[in-house]
């Protein structure tokens, strides 16, 4: 079935209506007094939160004596870097900074326009997108607020407020659902994460006596990769480039297969398994190296040659999670020095039992994995889930608003 012949089976062939927005919405006219407002009533552009993600508290209250004011049911824009995505349907009332825009329905439109209908048309992709187009400045690009006060809307059965509001009401329900279903997970997944910290600090922590403890530097040697000219790199190619700005993320620059092969072979390189570790900026962000082809900047990003006789990588990898590093503090940036790294010590279950050691250890890694998937991995687990739910919320949004425009033809 088309999008617009479901559509038209979810209008029964009714009158679809578009306006621009300043035909049924205003900005708000009314002041607040800063004095009375607190935490949970104060909205800044900082309080909203990208990806249409809501608010959160305010930690301040600006100086200015008096605001604009919203009350429940009014739509809050963030106005500053349209492209953020900052939208917030207001559930009470409160003032807001100039760089929010508090969107109103007009009294007059109030019997034929849904306040949570017009919230998702106005945290849609589409309208977002219009924004940007319409948006002034450079660096710090703003929404033009006349322009958006022009953005169309569809208006259901205009004529018949009660059935326009019955339509809309319909479209809400559905898409509530979804952004419930996607809530639940994402509190799921919040609790998962909890245990999964609490298991993990519990699983390596140790008393006095049930381990021995021994500094990296005794278990294996440091290693990093031999550094590569910024001139050497290439916007695409073969070969992935990580610096520490990109370590454990997508890369943007690439090296040729040439360069690779040479490096390779004559400077150190991981092998399958071992766990890399940023040594600057972010002290102990941590990457299990798959042995894909990927190359790895110098003194930033290193690793520890290791012996898995005496210790699986992967059981340091989830301890590295709770490890107390040696960061040097003196510069701007925070560093992690090879002498440090080989000073952290590490727990070895039943040291004098070699394969004993190995099972044990060979065991918490087995929970802390199970965890780590549900909690972590976006191939499998509740991360995979809530990207599905939200993709599937996507389409269904896209296609509930894809109301038919005067122009549009049925397929």
């Amino acid at each position: 079935m088309s999008r617009l012949r479901f559509m038209d089976k979810l209008l029964g062939r009714v009158e679809v209506e578009w306006k621009a927005l300043e035909d049924v919405t205003e900005y708000s006219p009314t002041r607040v007094d800063v004095d009375v407002l607190d935490k949970d009533s104060f909205v800044g552009v900082d309080n909203l939160v990208a990806e249409k993600g809501g608010r959160v508290d305010a930690n301040y209250l600006p100086k200015t004596a008096r605001l604009t004011a919203y009350k429940p049911g009014d739509i809050l824009i963030g106005n500053i870097r349209p492209y953020l995505k900052k939208v917030w349907r207001a559930t009470n009332s409160g003032g807001c900074s100039g760089d929010v825009l508090a969107v109103r329905i007009q009294e007059k439109s109030e019997p034929f326009v849904d306040s949570e209908f017009l919230y998702y048309i106005l945290s849609s992709d589409d309208f977002f997108s219009y924004n940007m187009q319409h948006a002034k400045g450079a660096k710090m690009p703003r929404g033009d607020k006349s322009a958006i006060l022009k953005y169309q809307i569809p208006i259901p059965c205009p004529d018949k407020p009660e059935k326009s509001l019955e339509i809309q009401g319909e479209i809400v329900r559905i898409l509530d659902t979804f952004t419930e279903l996607t809530a639940e997970l994402t509190a799921e997944l919040t609790a998962r994460k909890k245990q999964y910290n609490y298991y993990r600090d519990q699983l390596l922590s140790f008393e006095e006596g049930e381990v021995e403890w021994k500094t990296l530097g005794e278990i294996g040697q440091v290693r990093m990769c031999k550094r590569i000219l910024k001139s050497q790199t290439l916007p695409d190619g073969d070969i992935p480039f990580y610096k520490i700005g990109t370590f454990g993320k997508t890369p943007n620059a690439y090296i040729s297969k040439a360069l690779f092969e040479e490096y390779k072979s004559k400077y150190s390189y991981p092998r399958i398994g071992e766990v890399l570790i940023s040594a600057s900026g972010t002290i102990g962000r941590t990457v299990i190296f798959d042995g894909r082809d990927s190359y790895f900047q110098d003194s930033n990003i290193v690793w520890i040659e290791n012996d898995e006789e005496i210790v699986l990588n992967k059981f340091l990898f989830y301890f590295y999670q709770i490890a107390n590093w040696g960061v040097s503090e003196g510069g701007t940036i925070k560093r992690l020095y090879n002498d440090n790294l080989r000073k952290l010590p590490i727990p070895i279950p039943y040291p004098n039992a070699p394969q004993k050691s190995l099972e044990e250890q060979a065991r918490i890694v087995a929970i802390l994995d199970k965890f780590d998937t549900l909690t972590h991995s976006i191939t499998e687990g509740l991360p995979r889930e809530i990207e599905l739910r939200q993709k599937q919320y996507e389409y269904y949004r896209d296609l509930l608003l894809s109301f038919p425009r005067p122009k549009d033809e049925v397929a």
